[in-house]
């Protein structure tokens, strides 16, 4: 078996590089294009929480949201600087606007703060 912590240890250190659980699974997010994707949930989201890295856990979103938001939302920028396309399901936001939206819609969030506009003075 390979080593995991390397991965993670990648995705720590990639401009939006992140855990994403769902309910088929967990994808590992450690390059542009790259992942890393398997069922050991319990595991690889300990690993990742306690490196630091960021852990948005979809499972207790209702399956009609979180459809909803893999097949019609925008997709997180990992390794890349985001992309705006005419259909939202194929543009890549910043990893902050992503999380935003499976934390609005009920997503555990782990090692990425809240993050909330300032009114400009």
């Amino acid at each position: 078996m390979f080593d995991l912590t390397e991965y993670i240890k990648k995705a720590t250190k990639v401009e939006g590089g992140h855990l994403s659980i769902g309910r088929g699974g967990y994808t590992l997010f450690f390059a542009e294009g790259s992942t890393l994707g398997c069922y050991d949930i319990d595991k690889m989201k300990q690993l990742c929480i306690e490196a630091g890295l960021r852990v948005i856990d979809s499972r207790c979103v209702p399956f009609d949201l979180v459809a909803d938001l893999a097949i019609c939302g925008p997709m997180a920028a990992v390794g890349t600087a985001p992309r705006f396309c005419l259909s939202r399901a194929f543009s890549y936001v910043a990893l902050a606007e992503w999380v935003a939206s499976y934390r609005a819609a009920g997503a555990e969030i782990y090692n990425m703060p809240e993050v909330h506009d300032e009114p400009v003075a």
